[in-house]
């Protein structure tokens, strides 16, 4: 005596659609015809240019020439 049905019985069940008897549900047979999109990959922004921010602060008097050089500098390392 089985206890097993025929349909869990069957042989070379295979996919990632879950299969039980010949039966889908809409949802499942929805899946199998429609593979997921992949997703596209977020594009990295580039990093804002500090020259023009420390020529305004040069040109408004907020940092001397010296200073102006010495991160200008710091920044072309």
């Amino acid at each position: 005596m089985l206890l097993v049905p025929k349909q869990l019985r069957r042989s070379g069940m295979t996919g990632d659609v879950p299969y039980y008897g010949g039966r889908f549900t809409p949802a499942q047979a929805y899946a199998a015809s429609h593979p997921p999109r992949p997703r596209p990959r977020p594009t990295a922004t580039p990093e804002p240019d500090p020259m023009p921010a420390l020529q305004q602060l040069l040109d408004t008097g907020v940092i001397t020439a010296e200073e102006y050089q010495d991160l200008r500098a710091r920044v072309n390392r």
